[in-house]
Parts: C-alpha cells; structure tokens; sequence
C-alpha cells in the first residue's frame, strides 16, 4: 500500500482516509460514486466481532527527523505496509449532508479489509433520509469497494512520481510536531491532488493530508475538497477521519463525514502462520 489521496474520497468523487498505505492512507473522493440514475450495484457483506486488543509497548522516544529524512521514511513506511498488512478491521461512521435539498443520514458500519485485494461492509445501523443512503453513502462504499478491488497504488501514490514537493516548516497539529509539505501533483489526472501533506517529524509516518482535487472521475462532481488524518496502530498507519465537500449537479453541495475506530491490524505473516488470523480481527 502507498500513500495515497485518500480511497474513500476518491469514492467522494467517491470520498478519504485508510485503508491500503490507502487502505491505510490514501485520498479517495466520494463523489466519483455519485453516477446519479445508475443502479447501486450490492455491497460484500460479511459478518464480524471484536478479539481482545494486544497490550501496547511502552512508548519509545525517537530523535525528530530532517524534513527529507521524514518524507522518505513515510514513502518508506508505506510500501512496507503494503507488503505486511494482512488484513484489518474497524467500525467506520459515515455522516452525509445534503444541505441544498434539506436532507442527511448517517450509516455505521463495520469494514474489513483482507490484503491484497478485497474489502467488505457489514451495516450496523442507519438513520436519515432513504436518497441520501441510496446515492451518496451507498454508492461512496462500493466505490470504495471497487477502487480497493482494482489495486493500481502507483496512481494515486503520494511519491516524487507523481508530486513536486516544497518543504513549508513545521508545526504542531493536535499534539504531534509535524514537518508541512507542499504538493502539486505532476499530471492532471484523477486521484491526484494539490494541497498540503503532514508528516510527523518523530515518526515519519503520514499524520494528515488536505486539498483540493485535480480532476473528478465523474461529470457530476465537481470542486471537491478535503481534509484526512491519520494515526498509528500497531506499526500500521490507518485514516481516521475525513471531511469532503464537493457540488453535484442536480442535487447541490455534498458534505460527507467519515470516522474510522477500533481498528484491529493483523499482520501478514500472522495470517500465513495462522489461516482464522483474518478473520479473528473481524470478530
């Protein structure tokens, strides 16, 4: 998994936050999902629980990292997590608002994710109006869905490939002293975007990204902005809350609200080592 814009607000054009680095991190706009007057195609839906979580190591104090040092260990770190991630689970909470038309609803959900190709939903409870489930959160989720499913991370990857970076300083974002970059990506392309990416200056590891989207995957968005952060789980870097705006036509301005919790990694090498590993982190 590479760093990526968010998957799910690639979904925001689709939707932000996740996760491979993308289900871990990447930038997925949600409005890609809104073709309005297409079927909304079945989610995979599997059951799942919660095991006990594994104790914490004691935390470790690292020397703060170069700006340079720091963006390479984040590249780093990401395709490392691709490799090593087997799968994981976690309740997401997507909150949708139509404000134009007057109308929102709300869907949580439990997601897992089972390397390297396959992602699932299974609906706790929804509460809203029926359109905005139907064709914004629905389709935001098998948008999701189908971008995990196809696998191409080099596209959307937060690397010198496809970005120029410009270092702007650092500063503290919710606790963490962050190294500030710049982006701008190298080609017009969907899934890329310009804004700003933050790097923690101890760890390396991504801990939010936020723009503006190049180009939208579909004719019915448009201007599509956001905001991802991440935080680190067991070695794991996953999104844990996104915003999105974007203008739809028909039906107006489209605010999505993602929240991710209770993530529960396993490694790849547990899977191997033990088949029901995967599907123990669902339960």
């Amino acid at each position: 998994m590479r760093s990526k814009v968010p998957a799910f607000l690639i979904a925001f054009v689709l939707a932000v936050g996740l996760p491979k680095v993308a289900v871990a991190q990447q930038v997925m706009p949600m409005h890609a999902a809104l073709g309005m007057g297409e079927s909304v195609p079945a989610l995979n839906i599997v059951a799942s629980s919660h095991p006990d979580p594994s104790p914490l190591l004691p935390p470790v104090r690292l020397p703060r990292m170069a700006p340079e040092l720091a963006l390479q260990v984040m590249a780093n770190h990401a395709i490392i997590q691709d490799a090593h991630l087997g799968s994981y689970s976690a309740i997401s909470t997507v909150t949708a608002k139509l404000p134009d038309l007057k109308e929102r609803g709300q869907f949580e959900l439990d997601r897992r994710y089972t390397a390297p190709r396959t992602l699932q939903f299974t609906p706790v409870q929804f509460t809203g109006d029926g359109f905005v489930k139907s064709n914004v959160i629905v389709r935001l989720l098998q948008s999701e869905v189908d971008h995990v499913q196809k696998d191409e991370p080099g596209q959307t990857a937060i690397n010198n490939h496809n970005y120029k970076f410009a270092y702007k300083g650092d500063e503290m974002l919710q606790g963490r002293l962050v190294h500030v970059f710049h982006l701008k990506p190298r080609k017009n392309r969907p899934g890329l975007f310009k804004g700003r990416i933050f790097v923690d200056a101890y760890t390396g590891t991504l801990a939010r990204a936020e723009g503006r989207m190049v180009k939208s995957p579909s004719l019915f968005i448009k201007d599509i902005n956001f905001a991802q952060d991440y935080a680190d789980v067991d070695g794991f870097t996953f999104p844990v809350r996104m915003h999105s705006q974007a203008k739809a036509r028909i039906i107006g301005r489209v605010i999505v609200d993602v929240v991710h919790r209770d993530y529960r990694a396993v490694p790849a090498s547990e899977v191997a080592a033990t088949p029901d590993a995967a599907l123990a982190a669902s339960k």
